[in-house]
């Protein structure tokens, strides 16, 4: 099975980010940012999506996160769509519910072509550590419209913001890879349109 690569440079005044993914990998990561606890949730979507990735992100963290934040999700959405292509013989769809400790995460995927977003999840803090927890939705948000995908997120319930983002980035690991996954029941385009965009 030939392994489906795909990566997305960016430069702008605020951010220069280079994303390689791997969809077909072992869920290694390479992880060169200064976001430290993105990092650490990025390690946890390829651990449990068995995909692997390199990003490398330099951004004006002087001000916030914010920037660097949303052009990494962008960068990694454009990588996403890259290596997956026209999308042929792919499931398409990928559903997960997840816990972690106190928390219940919902995640579900459907790679349409048509990026959107369906966030409902409140938090109980405002940051973990130095992160705001608001950039989560702009991270996926990036993501989902860059990529071309339609992603619910949904907390069913929890306090704890750490574990329930963890949870967010773990679910959406392992529907990632189901929805990507090559089913060789199918030989064509999962759509009754005969493409996806």
């Amino acid at each position: 099975m030939k392994e489906r690569k795909g990566e997305y440079r960016r430069k702008t005044l605020e951010t220069e980010i280079e994303v390689k993914i791997n969809l077909d990998g072992k869920g290694m990561s390479n992880l060169q940012t200064e976001v430290y606890f993105l990092n650490h949730m990025l390690t946890l979507f390829t651990r449990y999506g068995f995909f692997d990735l390199e990003v490398k992100a330099q951004g004006d963290l002087e001000v916030d996160y914010h920037h660097t934040v949303e052009d990494i999700g962008i960068c990694l959405g454009e990588a996403i769509k890259d290596a997956l292509q026209d999308k042929k013989g792919i499931r398409r769809y990928g559903f997960t519910i997840l816990p972690m400790d106190e928390s219940l995460v919902q995640v579900a995927i459907d790679l349409s072509g048509r990026g959107q977003l369906i966030y409902k999840v409140q938090f109980e803090q405002e940051r973990v550590g130095t992160f705001e927890v608001s950039l989560v939705e702009d991270f996926f948000k990036a993501l989902s419209y860059h990529s071309g995908m339609t992603l619910h997120i949904n907390l069913l319930y929890g306090k704890n913001s750490h574990h329930i983002i963890e949870a967010i980035f773990k679910a959406f690991g392992r529907s990632l890879d189901e929805a990507t996954r090559e089913d060789n029941r199918l030989d064509n385009i999962p759509s009754t349109k005969g493409v996806i965009d």
